[in-house]
C-alpha cells in the first residue's frame, strides 16, 4: 500500500506540473495572471489529499470543501491532459508541416492563450456533463430462468447495486436517493455487491447516514459483502456501522433464507492485505450447503469467474471496477477484467458486473451511467 500511494501520488504531481507548464507557457500574452496560476495549481495539487486527512478529525465546510475541489481536480486533470497532449502531437506536426504560423497571424502568444482557453471550456464543459451524468442512475432490468427448485417458491425479485461510496461526496442526498429508489422497486431482497462506504465511515456518522439505510424494506433481508472500501477504511468499524443499520454483512457466509435458496457473500481479495488473511475458497462457503437449491454470490471483484461456474454458483453479483467511471478508463478495465460491465453467462452461471451506483474520487462519470439493478429470477425444475 505504500508503494501504491507513492506511485499514485507521483502520477498526481507529474499531470499538475505538465499542466502547470503548459498553463505558463500559454499566460506569455498576459504574465500578470502567471503567479495565479501557479497558486491555482498547488492548492487543486493539495486539496484532495489535504481534505481527505483533515476531515478526519476536522468534520468542518473548510475540509469538505478541498475534498470536493480536489476530487473534481482529477476529472479536469485526466481532459486537461488528453487535450493538451493533443494540441502537443499538433506541435509535432508543425515541426514538418508548418501551418501555427498562418493560424496565428504571426503572434503567437496570443494563439497559445487562445488555444488553452479552448482546452479550458472543453475540459469544464465535459467535467460538468459528467457530473450531471453522475447524479442520475438508470435502472437496469435483467430477466434470468434458474433451473432449481426454491421451496415454494417460483420468482425472486432481487433489487441489487454495488459501490455506493457514501462519504462526503455521497451524503444525505445520494443516500436517500438509492434509498427511495430501492424501495420504489418492490424489491423481495436488496443484495449490495460491495464498497457501500468510502473508505473513512467518520463522514457517514457525521451526517448519520444509516438513517436512510435503516429505511430500506425487502421481505427476505438486506445482505452484503465487503468491498476493498471497507477494509480501507478500516474493516471492523465501517462493517459494525452496517450491521447497526440494517445491511447483514455475509462475511465467508453462506446462508440459507426461507429454506428455499441461498446467498452467498466473500470476503473481498482486500482482506488479505489488510489483515494478513486470506478469504475463504468458494468450496469451503459452500461445503455445508445444498447445492440442489439455487446460489446467489456476492463477491465484489469480478476476478476469477472461472471459480463460481465451478462451484454450482448460479448467479454471481459483483461490480468494482465502475466500468472505469470516466472515458476511457473503460478500456484499461476491459483489458483487465473477463467481464468489467454488465452481463455474461458462463456454462449454467449468470454473471452481473455492475458499474456502480456512487462515485470514487471526482462526482463525475463520463464513460458510463450509474446504475440500480433489477433481477427477476423464475425458478424452474
Amino acid at each position: 500500500m505504500p508503494l501504491f500511494f507513492i506511485i499514485v501520488l507521483s502520477v498526481h504531481a507529474l499531470v499538475n506540473f505538465y499542466i502547470g507548464i503548459r498553463g505558463w507557457q500559454a499566460l506569455e500574452f498576459y504574465p500578470a495572471l502567471r503567479p495565479w496560476f501557479v497558486f491555482l495549481i498547488v492548492i487543486a495539487f493539495l486539496a484532495y489529499p489535504a481534505g481527505r486527512i483533515l476531515e478526519k478529525f476536522w468534520y468542518h465546510p473548510i475540509p469538505i470543501s478541498l475534498h470536493w475541489f480536489g476530487a473534481f481536480w482529477f476529472a479536469v486533470m485526466l481532459y486537461a491532459t488528453l487535450l493538451l497532449l493533443f494540441v502537443d502531437l499538433a506541435r509535432i506536426v508543425n515541426l514538418f508541416v508548418p501551418f501555427v504560423g498562418k493560424l496565428s497571424g504571426g503572434n503567437i502568444p496570443a494563439l497559445k492563450l487562445a488555444v488553452f482557453g479552448i482546452v479550458s471550456m472543453i475540459t469544464i464543459f465535459t467535467v460538468g456533463l459528467g457530473h450531471i451524468n453522475a447524479w442520475t442512475p438508470k435502472i437496469v432490468r435483467l430477466d434470468l430462468v434458474i433451473p432449481k427448485q426454491a421451496g415454494q417458491m417460483e420468482y425472486l425479485r432481487i433489487v441489487a447495486a454495488s459501490d455506493i461510496h457514501m462519504g462526503t461526496i455521497i451524503g444525505k442526498r445520494r443516500t436517500e436517493k438509492l434509498v427511495n429508489t430501492v424501495n420504489s422497486l418492490n424489491p423481495d431482497i436488496i443484495l449490495f455487491a460491495g464498497d457501500i462506504v468510502d473508505e473513512d465511515v467518520g463522514p457517514v456518522i457525521k451526517q448519520n447516514l444509516g438513517a436512510s439505510l435503516l429505511q430500506l424494506h425487502a421481505p427476505y433481508g438486506v445482505y452484503a459483502c465487503t468491498g476493498n472500501h471497507e477494509y480501507i477504511g478500516g474493516g471492523e468499524k465501517p462493517i459494525a456501522y452496517l450491521e447497526g443499520h440494517g445491511i447483514k454483512v455475509l462475511r465467508d457466509t453462506a446462508l440459507l433464507i426461507n429454506n428455499s435458496f441461498y446467498v452467498v457473500g466473500r470476503e473481498d481479495l482486500h482482506k488479505r492485505f489488510a489483515s494478513g488473511q486470506a478469504r475463504k475458497s468458494l468450496d469451503e462457503l459452500l461445503s455445508d450447503a445444498d447445492k440442489s437449491r439455487p446460489l446467489i454470490l456476492l463477491d465484489h471483484q469480478p476476478q476469477n469467474l472461472h471459480e463460481a461456474e465451478i462451484a454450482g454458483i448460479d448467479l454471481q453479483l459483483s461490480g468494482h471496477t465502475h466500468y472505469g467511471q470516466l472515458w476511457p478508463l473503460g478500456y484499461v478495465t476491459d483489458r483487465i477484467f473477463e467481464l468489467s460491465r454488465g452481463y455474461l453467462q458462463k456454462g449454467n452461471t449468470h454473471y452481473y458486473v455492475s458499474t456502480g451506483f456512487g462515485t470514487w474520487g471526482p462526482p463525475v462519470r463520463t464513460g458510463n451511467r450509474p446504475e440500480i439493478l433489477v433481477i427477476n429470477l423464475y425458478f424452474k425444475q
